[in-house]
C-alpha cells in the first residue's frame, strides 16, 4: 500500500514530455527573435511589449519553457516524499495527489497551446535558406561532390576549406562563386556544382534513417502518427 512507483514513472514520463517541449520552445524563441526572423508567431500566441511598441513576445513558448520546471518539481517532490516512507501507508503520501494532478493539467495545457502555436506559425523559408547559405551548410556537400569525382577526401576538404575562407573574407556564400573561381582551386568542378550545393539538394540527399530529407521525414511523421493512434 506504500508503493508509488507507478506514479513516479508517470511523473517521469510527464517530465520527459516537458523537457522536449521546452527544448522546442527554446528554438522557437530564438527563431522568433529579430536577429533570426526564421518564424513569426501568430498574434493569438504572443503579446506586445508593455514598453516597446514594435516588440512581439513569444508568450506560449516562454511559459511552456517555464512550466517545465514546475513538472520537474512535481517529480522531485514525490521522490522526496517517498524516500523516507516505511513499508506501510503513511499520511505523508497524501502529498502525491496534488503534485500529480497539477503536473497532468500542466502538461495537457502546454501540449494544447504548443500545438496551436505550431499550427498557426509562419516559417520564413527564404530567410532560413539565406542563413544556411551564409553559414556554409553546403560546404560538406561541396567536398562530397569532389569525392564523387575521384578526389581524395583529405584533398577535397582542403580545397573547400580554401573556398570557404575566400567567401568569409569577401562576405559571400559558396553559391555566389563563379565557376572560374571554383576551378582556380580544382579543375574537377563543373557547372553541376551549383545543383550539388543547393539547399534543396543538401537536404534531399540525406536519406539515412532519421535524416532531414523529405522522404525520411515523411516516413517518420507517418510512423509516429500511427504510433499515437495505436
Amino acid at each position: 500500500v506504500s508503493d508509488r512507483d507507478y506514479l513516479i514513472d508517470y511523473l517521469s514520463a510527464l517530465s520527459v514530455i516537458m523537457m522536449h517541449l521546452s527544448r522546442a520552445c527554446e528554438e522557437i524563441i530564438t527563431w522568433n527573435s529579430n536577429e533570426y526572423r526564421f518564424v513569426e508567431i501568430d498574434d493569438r500566441y504572443s503579446t506586445g511589449s508593455s514598453i516597446m511598441p514594435q516588440k512581439k513576445n513569444p508568450d506560449i513558448a516562454e511559459l511552456t519553457r517555464g512550466k517545465t520546471g514546475r513538472v520537474y518539481g512535481a517529480l522531485m517532490s514525490l521522490l522526496s516524499t517517498m524516500k523516507g516512507i516505511p513499508l506501510a501507508y503513511n499520511k505523508d503520501m497524501q502529498e502525491d495527489k496534488e503534485v500529480a494532478f497539477d503536473a497532468m493539467d500542466t502538461v495537457e495545457d502546454c501540449l494544447r497551446e504548443f500545438t496551436g502555436m505550431m499550427k498557426t506559425m509562419t516559417f520564413n523559408a527564404d530567410v532560413m535558406e539565406e542563413s544556411a547559405k551564409k553559414g556554409f551548410t553546403n560546404a560538406t556537400d561541396a567536398a562530397d561532390y569532389l569525392v564523387k569525382k575521384g578526389v581524395p577526401f583529405r584533398d577535397a576538404h582542403s580545397i573547400v576549406g580554401r573556398l570557404v575562407l575566400k567567401c568569409v573574407d569577401e562576405d559571400r556564400a559558396l553559391d555566389d562563386l563563379s565557376l572560374d573561381e571554383f576551378r582556380k582551386e580544382s579543375d574537377v568542378f563543373d557547372n553541376d556544382i551549383y545543383d550539388a550545393i543547393s539547399m534543396k539538394t543538401c537536404v534531399s540527399s540525406r536519406l539515412t534513417k532519421g535524416a532531414p530529407g523529405r522522404e525520411r521525414m515523411s516516413e517518420a511523421i507517418a510512423y509516429y502518427k500511427e504510433y499515437l493512434r495505436d
